[in-house]
C-alpha cells in the first residue's frame, strides 16, 4: 500500500440516520452474484461486464422518480455482443434492459436484472447525401448529431430539451419530439430507416430491399403474427378511426398502432412499431433519418400575459400566423427559472398569475423573416400584453444572445423548478396533451387538481401542440406522501381522458407510471392488441418487463426513490443526466449524476454497513481521484451545481493536518518551489535527451507507487523541456496593461519550432505582438513566487489556496495601480482563477481589492485591443482548435475561433471538442483520464491533417498533443507569426 494513501473513512458520512425503506439491502453488497458474474465474464470479456456494487448502484438511478438495482451492467461493444447477450437471456431465462443517456423520465431505461449500456460504444455520424440524411448510432446525442449536420445547414425533426444529453437511440426508442417537432416533425415521421435486433438476435435493416424476404425466412411466425394483427385492426372500422384520431395530437402511450395501418409489409410495420417502443421490442443499433431545413434566420419574443388564460387564447392566432414554436410558461416557472445564470432577477417577483408565450419565428432568408415578424406583430397588436417586470419587453427580437437567453430559461423547466423543490423530495414530471383548442381549459383544470392535492401549481409545455408539461414533488419514504401522489394521478387521468379525450404522455412515453393507466386511454380492445404485439415480437418476455405494459393497477408506485439529502452543492440534483456528456471521466469511471447517486446511496444506508463500505471503496478512485475538478457539469445543468466543487471538497477531507500544513508550506515559498520546478524540468529533460523518456517513466511509476499516485505525477514524453529563467524585458512607463505570465509557462517551456528547436514563448509572441499593436504591457519583475492559486483549489488544499489567492490579489492590486490598468492573464485557467475561483479565500479587504481588478484573458485581450491593430502577412491554410473548459466558463471561445480566423484560412472546432482532463497536472497523476476524456475528439482530430493546432493553455497543449500526436500551441503565438512583418 502506498506511504500515503487516502484513508475511505474520510469520506463516510458519518451521520445518525435511519435507514431508507428503498436502500439497497447488504444481500447485494458484493455486486453481481455468482455464476451469473463469471458466466458473462466468459462470454464477453471482464472490461465489458460491471459487476461492483458501485457499479450497480450508479446504474440504478436515471432521471425518472424510479430505482431498480440491476443484476448486472454489461457494456457491448458491437451487435455480435448484444445478440451474446440476449441469446443468454434466451437460454438463462433472464431479463434485458437497454439504457443510453438515462434522461428518460417514467423508468423505461431502468433494470431489475440485465442492465445493457448502449452509449459508450455506439456513438457516431455520418452525414449522407449532401445533408438531406443522417446515419446516426444509437449513443449519439442530438446535439452532437446537429453539430455535425449544422455544417450542410440541415438539422433533425425532434428536438427535446434535453438534447444535450439524450440519445437518438432513445429518441427514437420513446419517440421523444420537444419544442418544434409536434406530430410532423417526430421520429415516426422522418425516420427513413432503422437497423434493430430483434430478441431473437435477428438483425433487420428496414433500409434492405430483401429485408422482408429474410426476416420471413428467418422469423416466419413473427411475419404471419404481425400480418395478422394488420388483418384484424384494418377490418375494425372504429378503432382505425380511433387510432387515426389518437394520432393527431401528440401521444406516446403505448405502441404505435398505426403502424399496422401505415406499413404494408412486416418490416415496414415493425419499422413503425421500433419507434416508441421503449425497448421492449428490441434494440435499436442504428437510424437513417431524413433531416429538415435549418432556417437560420430567427425572430423570438417573450410575452407576458395577465393569466394562463389568455396565454392559452393567442396560441392558436401565432399557429396561424407560422410560428414554429409556441411555448408556455407559469408564473411558478417563471419564477423558478431565476436560478438559471441569465435568467432576469426581477422575475423572482412575477405575480402569481402572469404566463408568458416564448414564440419563434424560422425562415430561411431576410424576406421570409420580415414577412413573418409582420405576421407577429399585427397578432400582438391586438393582444393584451402586460409588463409586470422591467425586464419584460414584449417585443420580437433578432438577437441571438437574448433568443438563447430564453430558450435556456424555457428548457431549464425541469430542473429549475426540480431543483427549487423542499430537499429529500422525490420528482415526477409528468406531460400530456390535449387537442390545442382545449388548452387554455386544460391549463385551468390542472393548476386546480395540483392545488387541491397540495402540489405546487406549476405547467409549461408546447403549446402550439398542446402539450403541457407539469411536475410534482413528494417525499417518497412517507407513505402519505405517496398516497397523495397516487391519489392525484387518479383523478388526473380521469381528467385527461374523460374530459378531454387527450393522452396522458405526449413525448416522454409510458414507461412504468404510466402503465397502469393506458387502458384507461385506450380501451380494453386496443390495448389487448398491444399485448399481442408484445407476446409476437418478443414471445419470451426478455426484453423489458413491466415497462409499457403491466396489469398491476398499482406498478406506478412500485420503486419509487427516496432522496436523501447529501452535501449542499449538490443537494438539488434532480438526476437529469444532462452533465455527463460535458464530463471527461464519462467513459473512464463515474459522471457527475453518478457521483451524486452513489453518494445518496450511502445516506440512504446505516452507518457502517456493507453496502456504505463497499461503496466507500471504490468511491476514492471512481468519483473523487479521476474528477477532472473542471467544473464543465456545471455549465451543463441548467441549476449550475458544481459537482467538481464536491469533489474538491472531498480532496481536503482526505487530507491529513501534515498534507495541509506541507500545502501551505509550499504556497508560503512558492518563489523557491518555482524555481525548483523549473530545474527539476530541465534536469529531466537533460536525462531524457541523453537516455530516452523510459527510466524517467519507470523511476515516476516506483515513486507513485511508494508514495501515492495522487500526489505524485507520472513523466510523460510530452512534456516540454523548462521554460528561460528570465523572461521578456518590460518597461512599465507607457504600458496599456499588466501581463501576468502563468507558472506554467513561467515553469514549462513553449512548443518546439518545427525543427529548428525551442520556438518563440508565449511570453515572448504576447509582448511582441502587444507591442506591435501599439498596445504595449509590462511584465511585473516580482512575479515570480505567484500564482493563480488553482494548484491548491484544484486539490482541495485550503489552507494553501487562501494564503496564494490573498498573495496574488494584493500583488494584482499593486501591479496594476489599483486596477487603473487591466491584468493580461496568459492561460485560460489562471484567468478563470484569478477573476472568479480565488474570491471565496479572500479576506474581506482583499475582496474589496479584487472588485478593482479588471482580469483579461490574453485571448480577449489579443481579439479585442490588439488584432484591430495589426496587419496579417501570411496564413496557414488549416487550423484545428481546442477550446478550453476554462474558456467556456469565461466565454472565451469566440475570441479563440477570431484568432484563429484571422491567421487561417479555414479553422475547424471539433464536433468532439470537450475538457482533454489534463486540469494542471492531473493528466500526469492519471493519465488514463487525458486518454479517455480526449480519444473522440483525438480521433476526429486524426481524420485529416491540419496546417495548425491550437488553442490557448500550455497543459492543454500537452494533453492534446500527448492524444494526436500533433504539436499544439497557443493561439497568440500563431498570432505572432502570422503578424510578424519579416521572418528569418
Amino acid at each position: 500500500m502506498p506511504l500515503l494513501e487516502p484513508d475511505p473513512e474520510a469520506l463516510r458520512p458519518g451521520t445518525a440516520r435511519e435507514p431508507a425503506p428503498d436502500r439497497v439491502t447488504d444481500r447485494s453488497a458484493g455486486g453481481t452474484p455468482e455464476p451469473l458474474r463469471s458466466e458473462l465474464i466468459a462470454l464477453l470479456g471482464a472490461d465489458k461486464v460491471l459487476w461492483k456494487i458501485s457499479d450497480l448502484v450508479r446504474y440504478a438511478s436515471d432521471a425518472s422518480p424510479y430505482r431498480f438495482l440491476p443484476r448486472v451492467v454489461l457494456v457491448p461493444e458491437d451487435l455480435d455482443d448484444v445478440s451474446a447477450i440476449l441469446s443468454y437471456a434466451h437460454g438463462k431465462g433472464r431479463s434485458v434492459v437497454f439504457r443510453a443517456a438515462g434522461t428518460s423520465l417514467n423508468g423505461q431505461a431502468q433494470g431489475e436484472d440485465i442492465l445493457v449500456d448502449v452509449r459508450r460504444h455506439w456513438t457516431g455520424v455520418e452525414v449522407l447525401d449532401d445533408g438531406a440524411r443522417a446515419r446516426i448510432l444509437p449513443g449519439t446525442t442530438v446535439l452532437r448529431a446537429n453539430a455535425a449536420l449544422a455544417r450542410y445547414d440541415r438539422l433533425l425533426g425532434p428536438d427535446p430539451a434535453s438534447a444535450i444529453a439524450c440519445t437518438l437511440g432513445g429518441v427514437v426508442a420513446n419517440n421523444a419530439s420537444g419544442m418544434t417537432a409536434g406530430t410532423t416533425r417526430n421520429s415516426y415521421r422522418t425516420l427513413a430507416s432503422l437497423t434493430f435486433v430483434l430478441p431473437s438476435g435477428t438483425v433487420v435493416d428496414t433500409a434492405d430491399p430483401a429485408a422482408d424476404e429474410e426476416l420471413a425466412h428467418a422469423e416466419p411466425e413473427l411475419c404471419a403474427g404481425l400480418l395478422e394483427l394488420k388483418s384484424e385492426i384494418e377490418a375494425d372500422a372504429e378503432l382505425t378511426a380511433r387510432i387515426r384520431a389518437k394520432y393527431t395530437i401528440k401521444n406516446t402511450n403505448g405502441y404505435r398502432l398505426d403502424a399496422f395501418l401505415d406499413g404494408a409489409t412486416p418490416v415496414q410495420i415493425l419499422r413503425g412499431l421500433m419507434v416508441g417502443s421503449e425497448g421492449t421490442f428490441g434494440f435499436i443499433s442504428e437510424v437513417v433519418f431524413d433531416t429538415l431545413p435549418l432556417d437560420r434566420r430567427v425572430s423570438s419574443a417573450l410575452l407576458f400575459f395577465p393569466s394562463l388564460t389568455a396565454a392559452a387564447a393567442a396560441v392558436p392566432r401565432f399557429n396561424e400566423a407560422g410560428a414554429i414554436a409556441v411555448e408556455l410558461m407559469d408564473g411558478n416557472t417563471l419564477r423558478a427559472s431565476v436560478s438559471v445564470p441569465g435568467v432576469p432577477a426581477d422575475w423572482a417577483a412575477l405575480p402569481r398569475e402572469t404566463t408568458a408565450l416564448l414564440v419563434e419565428f424560422r425562415a430561411a432568408d431576410e424576406a421570409g423573416q420580415a414577412a413573418f415578424e409582420r405576421a407577429a406583430d399585427a397578432v400582438v397588436a391586438d393582444l393584451d400584453l402586460v409588463r409586470p417586470a422591467a425586464s419584460v419587453t414584449n417585443a420580437f427580437t433578432r438577437d441571438a444572445g437574448t433568443i438563447a437567453g430564453y430558450w435556456k430559461a424555457r428548457k431549464a423547466f425541469v430542473t429549475a423548478v426540480g431543483g427549487s423543490r423542499p430537499s429529500g423530495t422525490t420528482l415526477i414530471t409528468e406531460d400530456f396533451a390535449v387537442p390545442p383548442a382545449r388548452l387554455a381549459d386544460a391549463c385551468a383544470a390542472l393548476l386546480e387538481l395540483q392545488s387541491r392535492h397540495g402540489f405546487d401549481a406549476a405547467v409549461a409545455g408546447h403549446a402550439a401542440h398542446g402539450n403541457l408539461h407539469f411536475l410534482l414533488a413528494f417525499d417518497a419514504a412517507k407513505p402519505a406522501d405517496v398516497a397523495r401522489y397516487d391519489a392525484f394521478m387518479q383523478e388526473f387521468c380521469a381528467l385527461v381522458v374523460d374530459r378531454f379525450d387527450g393522452s396522458l404522455k405526449a413525448e416522454h412515453a409510458t414507461g412504468r407510471n404510466i402503465a397502469p393507466f393506458l387502458e384507461r386511454e385506450w380501451g380494453p380492445r386496443a390495448t389487448e392488441l398491444m399485448w399481442r404485439t408484445k407476446q409476437v415480437i418478443d414471445p419470451a418476455g426478455v426484453l423489458a418487463p413491466r415497462i409499457v405494459l403491466d396489469r398491476d393497477p398499482r406498478a406506478h408506485l412500485r420503486g419509487l426513490k427516496t432522496i436523501p439529502k447529501v452535501e449542499a452543492v449538490a443537494d438539488p440534483c434532480i438526476e437529469c443526466g444532462f452533465c455527463e456528456p460535458t464530463c471527461p471521466s464519462e467513459d473512464l469511471t463515474t459522471t457527475p449524476r453518478q457521483r451524486i447517486v452513489l453518494r445518496r446511496e450511502m445516506m440512504r444506508q446505516t452507518d457502517g454497513s456493507p453496502v456504505e463500505s463497499g461503496l466507500l471503496d471504490a468511491y476514492g478512485y471512481d468519483a473523487v481521484d479521476t474528477c477532472a475538478g473542471d467544473s464543465t457539469c456545471k455549465l451543463a445543468c441548467p441549476v449550475g451545481i458544481d459537482t467538481g466543487a464536491m469533489m474538491k471538497g472531498f480532496r481536503h477531507r482526505r487530507h491529513t493536518p501534515r498534507e495541509e500544513r506541507v500545502a501551505a508550506l509550499t504556497a508560503k515559498n512558492f518563489r523557491a518551489v518555482e524555481a525548483s520546478a523549473r530545474l527539476a524540468v530541465a534536469a529531466a529533460d537533460t536525462v531524457g535527451n541523453r537516455v530516452g523518456d523510459a527510466p524517467l517513466q519507470a523511476v515516476t511509476r516506483l515513486a507513485r507507487k511508494a508514495v501515492r499516485p495522487d500526489l505524485v505525477p507520472e513523466w510523460l514524453p510530452q512534456i516540454p523541456g523548462a521554460a528561460a529563467r528570465r523572461l521578456p524585458a518590460t518597461a512599465r512607463v507607457g504600458a496599456s496593461a499588466v501581463y501576468y505570465p502563468a507558472c506554467v509557462n513561467r515553469i514549462f517551456a513553449g512548443p518546439d519550432d518545427g525543427d529548428t528547436g525551442p520556438g518563440l514563448s508565449l511570453a515572448e509572441a504576447v509582448v511582441a505582438v502587444s507591442g506591435r499593436a501599439g498596445k504595449p504591457v509590462w511584465i511585473p519583475e516580482d512575479v515570480a513566487g505567484t500564482c493563480c492559486a488553482t494548484i491548491w483549489h484544484s486539490k482541495g488544499y485550503d489552507a494553501g489556496n487562501r494564503i496564494m489567492a490573498n498573495r496574488i490579489v494584493e500583488a494584482a492590486w499593486g501591479w496594476t495601480a489599483g486596477g487603473t490598468l487591466p491584468l493580461v492573464v496568459d492561460a485560460s485557467s489562471c484567468t478563470l482563477g484569478i477573476a472568479e475561483e480565488v474570491v471565496p479565500y479572500l479576506t474581506e479587504d482583499n475582496r474589496a481589492l479584487h472588485r478593482e481588478l479588471t482580469v483579461v484573458d490574453s485571448l480577449v485581450w489579443a481579439a479585442e485591443e490588439l488584432l484591430p491593430h495589426l496587419t496579417v502577412f501570411r496564413t496557414a491554410g488549416s487550423a484545428v482548435l481546442h477550446p478550453t473548459c476554462s474558456m467556456e466558463h469565461l466565454g472565451d471561445v469566440g475570441q479563440l475561433r477570431g484568432l484563429a480566423e484571422a491567421c487561417a484560412q479555414e479553422v475547424v472546432v471539433p464536433d468532439d471538442a470537450g475538457c482533454c482532463a489534463f486540469a494542471g497536472d492531473r493528466g500526469m497523476l492519471h493519465k488514463e483520464l487525458t486518454d479517455s476524456a480526449t480519444a473522440k475528439e483525438a480521433a476526429e482530430v486524426d481524420r485529416r491533417p491540419y496546417d495548425a493546432y491550437l488553442s490557448a493553455n500550455r497543459m492543454c497543449e500537452i494533453g492534446m498533443e500527448r492524444a494526436t500526436g500533433h504539436p499544439y500551441r497557443s493561439a497568440l503565438i500563431e498570432l505572432e507569426h502570422a503578424t510578424r512583418p519579416t521572418l528569418p
